[in-house]
């Protein structure tokens, strides 16, 4: 009983450390530079510019702005852009070219916190924007060619917080810093739970066995035996469970930060468990679409993986 108790003990540590000292300082930052472009109006003009560009790949300015949130705020971020498409009466192409970018991109909320560890962020964002893009074009074009399509019936405008004045940007800059602070303490349990998981599956030999079992595999990628127990994490609890998994595995030197960066592609992505189930609850029209978003955010996240491979 004494071992379990020090197991959760020092998991509860390593989470709470991780979420209060690394994820929480970087998710206020970022999320207060993005309410502040919001309220001041520059993401809209960003949308405007880029949306022509990128409607041959299916995504309307909405999916833009999307792709923004995800990009550089959190995998929940895009849930309120998502809802405006649902209630919007947005094609469902569009909602499921959307859905699926969303899905197979790395998502900001792991990406900077880990860039602290050693993440190459600028390689890791670069490549889940262009994939992510494919990923989108080919729901567009090919998996959700034959849903339903019809024209917006709303004119889906984003609003914003007012940031003119010190007072103004002051209330942007407070609002986003209980918007960070509600995404850190959400995220602690699951980083506790998947600490505790891993330690358990470790000290009952699970871990050993799966990593024999596996070794010629693993050895003919070049990858570590850790990347096991990461990908259970990450896949049944989500990306920021196995975060907190492998900053635990970073400390313990069972893997490198080459091999992390290597990894990036496979494990960073809101396509889980926990983050579906979190994203397809933005409206019905939304989870009506999930299966032909999964097919072209499963190419996104293969092509992803497969460049970070090559890369690192």
């Amino acid at each position: 009983m004494s071992e379990f108790a020090s197991i959760i003990l020092h998991a509860g540590r390593a989470g709470v450390e991780l979420a209060l000292f690394v994820l929480l300082p970087v998710m206020i930052v970022m999320l207060s530079l993005m309410r502040l472009l919001e309220a001041k109006g520059l993401l809209d003009r960003l949308v405007a510019v880029v949306a022509p560009i990128l409607r041959p790949f299916g995504l309307p300015g909405l999916g833009v702005f999307a792709m923004i949130q995800v990009l550089f705020v959190s995998f929940a971020a895009p849930m309120a852009t998502l809802a405006m498409m649902d209630k919007g009466g947005s094609p469902r192409r569009h909602i499921a070219a959307t859905l699926a970018m969303v899905l197979g991109m790395a998502q900001a909320n792991v990406v900077f916190p880990m860039a602290a560890l050693g993440l190459n962020a600028p390689i890791t964002m670069g490549v889940s924007a262009l994939c992510g893009l494919i990923g989108a074009a080919l729901t567009y074009h090919v998996f959700a060619r034959n849903l339903p399509d019809r024209d917006d019936d709303n004119p889906m405008i984003v609003k914003h917080k007012d940031a003119d004045g010190p007072k103004g940007v002051l209330d942007v800059i407070n609002k986003a810093g209980g918007e960070a602070l509600k995404i850190t303490v959400g995220a602690i349990p699951m980083l506790v739970l998947a600490l505790v998981f891993v330690s358990i599956m470790r000290e009952a030999g699970v871990m050993t066995f799966l990593e024999e079992a596996l070794t010629p595999l693993l050895n003919t990628l070049n990858l570590p035996g850790s990347v096991i127990m990461a990908t259970i994490s990450k896949y049944i609890a989500g990306g920021t469970a196995m975060m907190g998994v492998m900053k635990d595995f970073l400390d313990q030197g069972q893997v490198t930060i080459p091999e992390f960066n290597r990894l990036a592609g496979f494990l960073i992505h809101p396509y889980d468990v926990a983050g579906i189930a979190v994203l397809i609850s933005a409206g019905q029209r939304v989870a009506e679409v999930l299966k032909p978003a999964l097919f072209g955010a499963a190419i996104a996240i293969i092509l992803r993986s497969l460049i970070h491979g090559f890369l690192f």
